[in-house]
Protein backbone atom coordinates (compact mmCIF):
# COMPACT_ATOMS: atom_id res chain seq x y z
CA UNK A 1 0.00 0.00 0.00
CA UNK A 2 2.99 2.30 -0.29
CA UNK A 3 2.52 5.14 -2.70
CA UNK A 4 4.86 5.08 -5.68
CA UNK A 5 5.69 7.72 -8.27
CA UNK A 6 4.00 5.65 -10.99
CA UNK A 7 0.59 5.67 -9.28
CA UNK A 8 -2.14 7.86 -10.79
CA UNK A 9 -3.70 10.50 -8.54
CA UNK A 10 -6.86 8.49 -7.82
CA UNK A 11 -4.77 5.46 -6.72
CA UNK A 12 -2.71 7.71 -4.43
CA UNK A 13 -5.92 9.06 -2.84
CA UNK A 14 -7.31 5.53 -2.47
CA UNK A 15 -4.12 4.20 -0.86
CA UNK A 16 -3.96 7.14 1.55
CA UNK A 17 -7.63 6.79 2.56
CA UNK A 18 -7.37 3.02 2.86
CA UNK A 19 -4.23 3.20 5.01
CA UNK A 20 -5.78 5.87 7.25
CA UNK A 21 -8.95 3.81 7.72
CA UNK A 22 -6.97 0.65 8.43
CA UNK A 23 -4.84 2.41 11.06
CA UNK A 24 -7.96 3.81 12.77
CA UNK A 25 -9.51 0.35 12.89
CA UNK A 26 -6.31 -1.14 14.28
CA UNK A 27 -6.24 1.48 17.07
CA UNK A 28 -9.83 0.64 18.05
CA UNK A 29 -9.24 -3.12 18.07
CA UNK A 30 -9.07 -4.74 21.48
CA UNK A 31 -6.01 -6.90 20.87
CA UNK A 32 -5.92 -8.31 24.40
CA UNK A 33 -9.43 -9.68 23.94
CA UNK A 34 -8.46 -11.24 20.61
CA UNK A 35 -5.33 -12.83 22.09
CA UNK A 36 -7.29 -14.42 24.96
CA UNK A 37 -9.96 -15.62 22.51
CA UNK A 38 -7.22 -17.21 20.40
CA UNK A 39 -5.78 -18.95 23.46
CA UNK A 40 -9.24 -20.27 24.34
CA UNK A 41 -9.74 -21.69 20.86
CA UNK A 42 -8.47 -25.29 21.18
CA UNK A 43 -7.44 -25.27 17.51
CA UNK A 44 -5.05 -22.33 17.86
CA UNK A 45 -4.06 -22.43 21.54
CA UNK A 46 -0.37 -22.86 20.68
CA UNK A 47 -0.48 -19.11 19.85
CA UNK A 48 1.92 -19.46 16.92
CA UNK A 49 0.39 -16.30 15.49
CA UNK A 50 2.05 -14.30 18.29
CA UNK A 51 5.74 -13.65 18.92
CA UNK A 52 7.11 -15.86 21.71
CA UNK A 53 7.49 -12.87 24.05
CA UNK A 54 3.75 -12.12 23.86
CA UNK A 55 2.51 -15.65 24.57
CA UNK A 56 3.13 -15.90 28.32
CA UNK A 57 1.27 -12.66 29.17
CA UNK A 58 -1.77 -14.08 27.37
CA UNK A 59 -1.70 -17.19 29.58
CA UNK A 60 -1.23 -15.00 32.67
CA UNK A 61 -4.28 -12.95 31.66
CA UNK A 62 -6.28 -16.15 31.14
CA UNK A 63 -5.27 -17.37 34.62
CA UNK A 64 -6.43 -14.04 36.08
CA UNK A 65 -9.75 -14.36 34.27
CA UNK A 66 -10.29 -17.89 35.55
CA UNK A 67 -9.41 -16.88 39.12
CA UNK A 68 -11.89 -14.02 38.98
CA UNK A 69 -14.68 -16.02 37.36
CA UNK A 70 -17.63 -17.08 39.47
CA UNK A 71 -18.43 -20.80 39.38
CA UNK A 72 -20.89 -21.66 36.65
CA UNK A 73 -22.93 -23.97 38.84
CA UNK A 74 -23.56 -23.14 42.49
CA UNK A 75 -23.49 -26.09 44.89
CA UNK A 76 -26.77 -26.89 46.65
CA UNK A 77 -27.19 -25.09 49.97
CA UNK A 78 -26.97 -27.03 53.20
CA UNK A 79 -30.06 -27.25 55.35
CA UNK A 80 -28.11 -26.58 58.57
CA UNK A 81 -25.20 -24.33 57.65
CA UNK A 82 -22.35 -23.79 60.10
CA UNK A 83 -22.46 -20.63 62.16
CA UNK A 84 -20.55 -17.79 60.45
CA UNK A 85 -17.93 -17.66 63.22
CA UNK A 86 -16.76 -21.21 62.51
CA UNK A 87 -16.52 -20.55 58.79
CA UNK A 88 -14.49 -17.38 59.39
CA UNK A 89 -12.16 -19.23 61.74
CA UNK A 90 -11.63 -21.97 59.15
CA UNK A 91 -10.86 -19.42 56.46
CA UNK A 92 -8.35 -17.64 58.68
CA UNK A 93 -6.61 -20.89 59.58
CA UNK A 94 -6.28 -21.77 55.91
CA UNK A 95 -4.89 -18.37 55.01
CA UNK A 96 -2.01 -18.45 57.52
CA UNK A 97 0.19 -20.53 55.28
CA UNK A 98 1.78 -18.42 52.60
CA UNK A 99 3.24 -21.17 50.51
CA UNK A 100 3.71 -20.84 46.77
CA UNK A 101 1.62 -23.91 45.97
CA UNK A 102 -0.11 -23.91 42.63
CA UNK A 103 -3.83 -23.29 42.71
CA UNK A 104 -6.31 -25.51 40.88
CA UNK A 105 -6.79 -22.63 38.44
CA UNK A 106 -3.09 -22.68 37.50
CA UNK A 107 -3.25 -26.45 37.12
CA UNK A 108 -6.29 -26.19 34.83
CA UNK A 109 -4.59 -23.64 32.59
CA UNK A 110 -1.39 -25.73 32.47
CA UNK A 111 -3.38 -28.90 31.67
CA UNK A 112 -5.17 -27.07 28.90
CA UNK A 113 -1.89 -25.79 27.45
CA UNK A 114 -0.35 -29.28 27.24
CA UNK A 115 -3.45 -30.99 25.89
CA UNK A 116 -3.22 -31.66 22.13
CA UNK A 117 -4.76 -29.05 19.86
CA UNK A 118 -8.11 -29.80 18.28
CA UNK A 119 -8.36 -30.43 14.55
CA UNK A 120 -9.04 -27.41 12.36
CA UNK A 121 -12.45 -28.68 11.28
CA UNK A 122 -13.68 -29.19 14.86
CA UNK A 123 -16.02 -26.61 16.40
CA UNK A 124 -14.35 -24.93 19.39
CA UNK A 125 -17.64 -24.43 21.23
CA UNK A 126 -18.45 -28.12 20.86
CA UNK A 127 -14.95 -28.99 22.13
CA UNK A 128 -15.51 -26.86 25.23
CA UNK A 129 -18.95 -28.37 25.86
CA UNK A 130 -17.33 -31.82 25.79
CA UNK A 131 -14.59 -30.71 28.21
CA UNK A 132 -16.72 -28.67 30.63
CA UNK A 133 -16.35 -31.25 33.39
CA UNK A 134 -12.55 -31.00 33.23
CA UNK A 135 -12.16 -27.24 32.83
CA UNK A 136 -15.37 -25.87 34.46
CA UNK A 137 -14.54 -22.17 34.85
CA UNK A 138 -12.38 -22.02 31.74
CA UNK A 139 -15.20 -23.55 29.69
CA UNK A 140 -17.55 -20.86 30.94
CA UNK A 141 -15.09 -18.12 29.94
CA UNK A 142 -14.48 -19.79 26.57
CA UNK A 143 -18.20 -19.72 25.80
CA UNK A 144 -18.20 -15.98 26.53
CA UNK A 145 -15.19 -15.24 24.34
CA UNK A 146 -15.84 -17.66 21.49
CA UNK A 147 -19.60 -17.18 21.34
CA UNK A 148 -19.23 -13.55 20.25
CA UNK A 149 -20.13 -13.13 16.58
CA UNK A 150 -17.27 -11.99 14.38
CA UNK A 151 -19.51 -9.60 12.50
CA UNK A 152 -22.74 -7.68 13.02
CA UNK A 153 -24.07 -8.43 9.53
CA UNK A 154 -26.67 -11.05 10.66
CA UNK A 155 -28.08 -8.60 13.24
CA UNK A 156 -28.20 -5.80 10.68
CA UNK A 157 -29.99 -8.06 8.20
CA UNK A 158 -32.54 -8.99 10.84
CA UNK A 159 -33.27 -5.34 11.66
CA UNK A 160 -33.53 -4.54 7.95
CA UNK A 161 -35.98 -7.41 7.46
CA UNK A 162 -38.03 -6.27 10.46
CA UNK A 163 -38.04 -2.76 9.00
CA UNK A 164 -39.52 -4.10 5.76
CA UNK A 165 -42.21 -6.00 7.66
CA UNK A 166 -43.20 -3.21 10.06
CA UNK A 167 -44.21 -0.36 7.79
CA UNK A 168 -46.66 2.50 8.13
CA UNK A 169 -49.55 0.38 6.88
CA UNK A 170 -48.65 -2.50 9.22
CA UNK A 171 -47.80 -0.51 12.34
CA UNK A 172 -50.56 -2.16 14.37
CA UNK A 173 -48.93 -5.61 14.23
CA UNK A 174 -48.36 -7.11 17.65
CA UNK A 175 -44.75 -7.93 18.65
CA UNK A 176 -45.58 -11.65 18.58
CA UNK A 177 -46.84 -11.43 15.00
CA UNK A 178 -43.78 -9.44 13.94
CA UNK A 179 -41.55 -12.17 15.41
CA UNK A 180 -43.53 -14.83 13.57
CA UNK A 181 -43.33 -12.96 10.26
CA UNK A 182 -39.58 -12.38 10.63
CA UNK A 183 -39.01 -16.09 11.35
CA UNK A 184 -41.23 -17.18 8.46
CA UNK A 185 -39.49 -14.81 6.07
CA UNK A 186 -36.05 -16.04 7.18
CA UNK A 187 -37.04 -19.69 6.87
CA UNK A 188 -38.60 -19.07 3.45
CA UNK A 189 -35.36 -17.46 2.18
CA UNK A 190 -33.31 -20.41 3.47
CA UNK A 191 -35.50 -22.89 1.57
CA UNK A 192 -34.87 -21.12 -1.73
Amino acid sequence: MKISDDDPAYIVRFKAAFTKDLNQRREKTNLEWLKVATALDPRFKDLKCLPRAEREPVWAKLSELVKGEEPALQPPREENPEPPKKKTALLLMGSESESDEETPVDNAVKRYKVEPSASLDQCPLKWWSEHTAVYGKMAHIARKYLGTPATTVPCERLFSLAGHIVQKKRSSLSPENVNKLVCLSDWWKKEK
